[in-house]
């Protein structure tokens, strides 16, 4: 039998942790293929990455991906749980039975801190190092048995994207416990006496364990928010802030103090593990990319030429699988025509269902490519340069670099975005990050953006070009306007200081192809089902309100404009109308508040694109006049709808995650009306600008 299975019939729980980057996620998938669960823990939307794997004599193996973190004492979300899990402070996760810390084998000198605090926990701890293959090539031989010996753990070298060499590790993993664990936890003469007296306190009164003891009652000492059960504990908190207050006083300095040891610690590993072969070049082949990766001048170019072909990429190969879409739905139109009698049946499959959810799921090819193009990006390295380029220009709209992440992962979808700002510490730049975030241009506005633009000129709807360039001023308007909103914003309603950025860059690496494409069926699936269900609902209730209460002798346009989603349209219709909008767009801005790309169905459900034997939407759009004969559809039009869409929230989702994750209703409110008004008025300048200037 394993190790970790003796005396217990509970499958053994190991907690991955390392550095960001470090390849956690990627030794996590290996590990539990497709035996994984994700959700998010109680309370808060961190997520909470699970699995299964088993041992090298079939035994099961529970897997916990933690955050990635640069340090135990931090106090931002993803961190704080990562530490309460380890220490067994997260309620509903029980405290892991050992640790995989997994560091980057070319970066050693950097990931073994985070290495030393694990160990000092007292829990069975394997370290992994990953990416081997990458000192190799680097020109590092790394003593493994040495390097076991000083860390008083074992040690095993993978490469986590070739699973053959993860065998060592899981035979690590399955004798795991027949070893006692490491507990070095070292301290200065300081802090001898706060730390017996806390850890008495914690086995006496909580009953932890001696090592669990003296491991909390350090890191209470370094940051007393990290306790969950401070300030609840007034005895606790009455000893751990006397003894706080006496090592500000003697000894004002302490932290720094432990600080410094533990990275001459580190050097001291380092130099008796580590040899570097000779002659390996000094640069490597990262180092000399990056010479013009992360120029401040050609750095920001690159990245702009990155985008740019990533969209013209988008339009050019997404054309055709577009247009099979597109043709198959047309011919299941017909086919309903066909099949269902003449009646209300026929009118909601065709025009309600097909034309609705049909209109959503043909823009699928783009926003797959997107989401290729953007995981190609992380996986191989350059989405961290592209934080590094933009932590300048950040910094001066009051940003820090670490909110490029949360604002790059809003262009697929703003709910991970804001979900992703919890790696920010400071409270100020949080909440700044989570206001713009709407405002990168999501995939949910993709099918609007691709509409408006072929309906706006056929010259720029046939040519992939002009689309991809048009497009990336759309995608450029939102973003230097969240730059704009984050000034103000820091400059007012949140004033205080911007935070520090710590960006790990990693090695450039060849894309785990395999890993990208997943996300990419994830991400197909995520899309495909709330086409299948919010939509698909939306539309059913859509049809139901366009074509009811029937008027026996209408014809199709006093039908519409007579039913109660008419009524309405008209009866918001004056607000709007300053806009360029008439009622019927008035309808779809409505519509679309549950999700952006409803609009599109709504449009298509509206004016009855849903058969081979009918004009396509653009087509219709672009042809259809109001009751003074003209255009409803013009240019000008066009432009202020896209410029609506791009700075209005749209969005009750995101919304919720915001009220989620402020634990208020004020923010959520407050961004609602914001982005609302401003929407408003930029649309307005816009069309009656351009009225003023003749234009149509």
């Amino acid at each position: 039998m394993d190790a970790l299975q003796a005396g217990s019939t509970e499958p053994s729980t190991f907690a991955l942790v390392g550095n960001p980057n470090a390849g956690k996620t990627t030794l996590f998938n290996q590990l539990t293929g497709l035996r994984q669960k994700v959700g998010n823990y109680a309370g808060v939307t961190v997520e909470k990455k699970e699995g299964t794997c088993f041992s090298q004599h079939g035994h099961p193996l529970n897997l916990i991906d933690l955050p990635g973190v640069y340090s135990l004492a931090s106090n931002s979300p993803d961190e704080a749980i990562t530490r309460k899990v380890l220490l067994g402070h997260e309620p509903g996760t029980p405290r892991p039975h050992a640790i995989l810390a997994i560091v980057d084998a070319s970066l050693l000198d950097r990931h073994l801190y985070l290495v030393l605090r694990l160990l000092e926990l007292g829990q069975p701890t394997i370290v992994v190092l990953n990416m081997i293959d990458v000192a190799e090539n680097k020109g590092l031989k790394i003593d493994i048995s040495g390097l076991s010996h000083l860390l008083g753990t074992p040690v095993v070298a993978v490469q986590a994207t070739q699973p053959k060499s993860l065998l060592p590790l899981r035979l690590a993993m399955s004798r795991l416990l027949t070893t006692p664990p490491a507990h070095a936890l070292l301290t200065i003469d300081e802090l001898a006496e706060p730390l017996q007296a806390l850890a008495t306190y914690g086995v006496t009164h909580r009953g932890l364990s001696p090592k669990i003891a003296e491991s909390e009652a350090l890191l209470c000492l370094s940051a007393p928010a990290s306790c969950p059960f401070y300030p609840q504990n007034k005895q606790w908190v009455t000893l751990l802030e006397a003894y706080r207050s006496q090592l500000h006083t003697h000894c004002p300095h302490w932290r720094d103090t432990l600080i410094n040891r533990r990275y001459a610690q580190v050097a001291g590993i380092c130099e008796r593990t580590i040899t570097r072969a000779a002659g390996i070049p000094k640069t490597t082949l990262t180092e000399r990319i990056d010479s013009l990766a992360l120029h401040p001048l050609w750095g920001g170019l690159g990245l702009l030429l990155i985008l740019g072909v990533l969209f013209y990429i988008i339009f050019a190969v997404a054309e055709i699988p577009k247009g099979w879409i597109e043709g198959g739905l047309a011919a299941l139109g017909d086919y309903g025509e066909g099949l269902l009698p003449v009646g209300e049946l026929r009118s909601l499959v065709v025009h309600g269902i097909i034309a609705g959810v049909g209109g959503i799921l043909a823009f699928l090819p783009q926003i797959l490519l997107l989401f290729l193009g953007i995981g190609l990006l992380e996986s191989s390295g350059y989405l961290a340069r592209a934080t590094f380029i933009l932590d300048r220009p950040m910094q001066r709209v009051g940003l820090q670099g670490r909110s490029f992440i949360p604002f790059l992962s809003s262009y697929a979808c703003a709910i991970p975005g804001i979900m992703a700002t919890r790696t920010i510490e400071s409270t100020a730049d949080r909440l700044a990050t989570i206001f713009i975030a709407p405002w990168a241009s999501c995939s949910a506005r993709l099918p609007v953006y691709l509409v408006m633009l072929g309906v706006m000129s056929p010259t720029i709807n046939n040519s992939p070009f002009l689309k991809a360039t048009c497009l990336l001023g759309l995608y450029l308007l939102g973003t230097f306007s969240a730059f704009a909103m984050a000034w103000l914003l820091r400059s007012s309603l949140l004033k205080g200081e911007t935070g520090p950025t710590i960006i790990e860059l990693p090695l450039y690496r060849r894309p785990v192809l395999s890993f990208v494409l997943w996300e990419m069926w994830l991400r197909a699936k995520l899309f495909v089902v709330r086409a299948g269900t919010v939509i698909l609902g939306l539309s059913i209730v859509l049809w139901y309100a366009l074509s009811h209460p029937i008027l026996p002798d209408a014809n199709p346009a006093a039908q519409l404009a007579g039913s109660y989603a008419g009524q309405f349209g008209h009866l918001i219709e004056p607000l709007l109308s300053p806009l360029g909008f008439d009622w019927r767009i008035a309808i779809g801005l409505i519509a679309s508040f549950a999700a952006r790309e409803v609009f599109v169905s709504t449009m298509a459900i509206i004016y009855g694109v849903g058969t081979a034997t009918e004009v396509g939407l653009e087509a219709a759009l672009r042809t259809h006049t109001n009751s003074a004969g003209l255009n409803t559809f013009t240019p000008l039009v066009c432009v202020s709808l896209l410029v609506f869409f791009v700075y209005a929230m749209q969005c009750v989702s995101t919304l919720a995650i915001v009220r989620r994750e402020t634990n208020s209703w004020r923010w959520p409110i407050f961004q609602l009306i914001a982005m609302t008004a401003i929407a408003y008025l930029a649309s307005l300048i816009v069309y009656q600008g351009g009225q003023l200037l003749g234009l149509s």
